[in-house]
C-alpha cells in the first residue's frame, strides 16, 4: 500500500481541492433530497437499530457470553457507539494490513475509549480510569489528541462493570467512536486562564447534556468532530473540525465566537472555513445543532469515503451554508462578524501559567501521549498532594493540572518530572504526537509510537547543542488516515510500506511545512510532499536530525523564519 509521489505540494492545492461526488445518475443519499432509502450496507444497519441500541446486549448478553456470541453487525459497527473497536491481533505485519478482512486481523480484545468533552476530569475521575487500566486493560493508557483516554486489551465480559465505575464518577463512553458527535474539544484552560476571552464550558456542557445520546443524531452520514474555544490562543485545532466556534471581540456586539464548518484531513484534507458569522454565547448551542442536523439532512450517504461535511461545504460553499443553517434550522439571521486575531501564545498550555484567581496552571508532556494506568493513579496523587483536584487533557496529547498554589508549583514539577511528565521538555518531546499504531489498530501498516519515542529520545541528545527557534511538531501516523494530524506538522510522517535500496520495508512519506493557527503563522496550511523522499521506520531521528539541521543553517534568522516557511520555500534537494 503506497502514495502517490505525484501529489502537488499544498502551495498549489487550492483550498476547495475536496471536491463533492461527480454529479451521477445515482443519488447521494441525502434524506432531504434523496430520500432515505439506505444505499450501503452501512446505512442499513444504521436504520434497522442503531448503535445506541447495543449497550443492553452488551450488558444482558455479550457480556455473558463472550466475545463470540457477539452478533458480526454489532461488533463491527454498533459497538462503536460505545467505544469499542475490535484491537489488531498481534504479529500480523503492516504489508498484511490491506489484504486480510476486518474479521482476519482482529483480536478479542477491544480499544475502549473513555469521552472527555473539554478534557475536563477531577483528580477522582483520573483514579478511576487509572484503576480500571491497572485491573482491566494490562496498565494500558494513551491520551489522544482528542483529549480521550484510551484503554487496550479490554474483554467484552468487564465492560458492563467499567461502565459501572466511569458512570458512577460522571465519566462515559456514549458516542465515543462511530457516525455520531465524536467527543467536544474545548480550551484545556477553560474557565481558569487569566487572558480567556470566553469560557466556552456552559456551550460544552448543554450540548453533551441534550444532544449526546440522542438517538435523532445517532445516525449521521460519518463522524462528526466538534471544538469550542474561548482562549486567544485558539487551542483546539479548529480548522480540522466539522464545526468549531472561535472566541472573538465584536467591535460593537462584544465578545462571542466566529463560527467554522467544513474542516478535516484522512486521505482528502480540506482545511475549514469561516462562515462569516458572529455567534452569541447563548445561541451557540442552536448553532451547533443546525450545523449537525444540515450535516444529518444533507450530509452524502452514498459513497462513505465521501461522507464527511467537508464535502458538502465543497459542493455549496459558505453563502449558501449560511443560509440553509439560518433559513432552515435557526429561524433568524446571525449577524455578521470578524475573524479572530492571530494567536499570541502556543495553545498547548505547556509550563508554568498564572491564573484569573492568582494561582497557576502547569502544562505537562508524556511523550507521545503515552501513560499507564499506574501512571494516572500515581498523577491523581500527586496532585491532589499539591493542592490541586482537577486536570486537563489537551488536543496536543498534553495534562494540564489546574489550581496549583504558588508554593507548591516547583515541587509539583519535579515529582511530574519523575514520573515523565515534562513540563520544561526538550523542544522536539513538546512537539511530537503519534497515532495508536501497528500495535493496536487494524488500519495501521507502521509502529508509532515505539518508533516515536525512541527517535524524541534520540534527537534529544542529537539536537542537544542547537538553539531551536520554536518547537518542531512531528507528527507520526501508522497509516494514511491522519489520526496524527500530519499534513499540519511541520513534519508529518505518513505509514505506508516503503521501497529503500530495493527492499520493501516498514517507513513513512513526508510531510513539510504544515500547522494551524498559532503565533508561528498567519494562516494555517497544508504540509508539502516531496517526490520520492520516504523514511524507514526506523530512520525517524536520522532524518529529522538532518533536515532540521539544514533548516538551522539555511534559515532567514533576521526575517524569523520558521521551519514551515523554509520547508515551502527550499529546494527539494535540502528537504532529503
Amino acid at each position: 500500500m503506497t502514495i502517490s509521489d505525484t501529489e502537488p505540494h499544498a502551495a498549489e492545492r487550492p483550498r476547495a481541492a475536496v471536491r463533492p461526488p461527480r454529479p451521477s445518475s445515482k443519488p447521494n443519499g441525502q434524506w432531504k433530497i434523496d430520500g432515505k432509502a439506505p444505499l450501503n450496507g452501512n446505512e442499513e444497519w444504521k436504520q434497522v437499530d442503531d448503535g445506541l441500541s447495543v449497550r443492553e446486549r452488551i450488558e444482558n448478553v455479550y457480556s455473558k457470553g463472550g466475545f463470540h456470541s457477539i452478533d458480526p453487525t454489532d461488533l463491527h459497527g454498533r459497538f462503536r457507539v460505545w467505544g469499542l473497536y475490535t484491537q489488531r491481533k498481534p504479529g500480523i505485519d503492516g504489508g498484511r494490513t490491506a489484504t486480510l478482512t476486518p474479521e482476519e486481523l482482529e483480536d478479542e480484545y477491544f480499544m475502549f475509549r473513555v469521552r472527555i468533552d473539554g478534557g475536563q476530569l477531577t483528580t477522582e475521575q483520573l483514579r478511576v480510569i487509572g484503576g480500571i487500566s491497572t485491573e482491566f486493560a494490562r496498565g494500558t493508557a494513551d491520551i489522544t489528541d482528542r483529549q480521550n483516554i484510551q484503554l487496550h486489551w479490554i474483554r467484552v465480559e468487564d465492560v458492563p462493570e467499567i461502565w459501572r465505575r466511569l458512570e458512577a464518577v460522571g465519566l462515559r463512553t456514549t458516542e465515543a467512536c462511530g457516525d455520531v458527535p465524536r467527543v467536544i474539544l474545548g480550551s484545556p484552560v477553560a474557565g481558569i486562564a487569566a487572558d480567556e476571552l470566553l469560557d466556552p464550558t456552559p456551550q460544552i456542557e448543554e450540548i453533551s447534556r441534550r444532544f449526546i445520546g440522542d438517538p435523532t443524531l445517532s445516525n449521521l452520514p460519518r463522524k462528526f468532530k466538534t471544538a469550542i474555544t474561548g482562549h486567544p490562543s485558539q487551542d483546539v485545532v479548529h480548522e480540522i473540525n466539522d464545526v468549531a466556534f472561535v472566541a472573538v471581540e465584536h467591535p460593537e456586539l462584544g465578545v462571542g465566537y466566529d463560527l467554522w464548518v467544513g474542516g478535516a484531513l484522512s486521505t482528502t484534507p480540506r482545511l475549514g472555513e469561516r462562515l462569516g458569522t458572529f455567534v452569541r454565547p447563548d445561541q451557540v448551542v442552536d448553532a451547533w445543532h443546525g450545523v449537525t442536523q444540515i450535516f444529518r439532512d444533507y450530509g452524502y450517504r452514498r459513497l462513505r469515503n465521501k461522507a464527511r461535511l467537508k464535502f458538502l461545504l465543497a459542493e455549496w460553499g459558505t453563502e449558501k451554508f449560511r443560509q440553509v443553517l439560518q433559513d432552515e434550522y435557526l429561524g433568524y439571521e446571525l449577524a455578521d462578524g470578524p475573524a479572530a486575531r492571530k494567536p499570541a501564545t502556543p495553545g498547548d498550555h505547556v509550563g508554568v501559567h498564572k491564573q484569573k484567581d492568582g494561582r497557576f496552571y502547569v502544562g505537562v508532556t508524556p511523550i507521545v501521549g503515552r501513560v499507564s494506568g499506574p501512571t494516572l493513579t500515581r498523577l491523581a496523587e500527586i496532585a491532589e498532594a499539591h493542592g490541586s483536584a482537577r486536570l486537563r487533557t489537551t488536543p496536543h496529547q498534553k495534562i494540564v493540572i489546574l489550581d496549583v498554589p504558588e508554593e507548591h508549583v516547583e515541587p509539583l514539577i519535579a515529582e511530574l518530572d519523575e514520573l515523565g511528565l515534562q513540563a520544561r521538555p526538550s523542544l522536539i518531546r513538546r512537539g511530537t504526537i503519534a497515532c495508536t499504531g501497528i500495535e493496536f489498530c487494524k488500519l495501521a501498516i507502521v509502529e508509532t509510537k515505539v518508533n516515536a519515542t525512541a527517535a524524541v529520545l534520540d534527537l534529544e541528545e542529537r539536537l542537544k547543542g542547537f538553539e531551536l527557534p520554536h518547537p518542531i511538531s512531528l507528527h507520526v501516523n501508522g497509516c494514511p488516515n491522519s489520526c496524527a494530524r500530519i499534513q499540519t506538522a511541520d513534519i508529518g510522517l505518513k505509514g505506508q510500506l516503503v521501497t529503500i535500496d530495493g527492499e520493501q520495508v516498514p517507513g513513512y512519506q513526508v510531510h513539510l511545512g504544515g500547522g494551524l493557527a498559532s503565533q508561528d503563522r498567519d494562516e494555517p496550511g497544508l504540509g508539502r510532499t516531496v517526490r520520492g523522499l520516504k523514511v524507514a521506520a526506523d530512520g525517524i531521528a536520522d532524518y529529522v536530525e538532518r533536515v532540521v539541521t539544514r533548516f538551522l543553517a539555511d534559515r532567514d534568522a533576521a526575517a524569523d523564519e520558521t521551519f514551515a516557511q523554509w520547508a515551502h520555500r527550499a529546494e527539494e534537494e535540502a528537504l532529503q
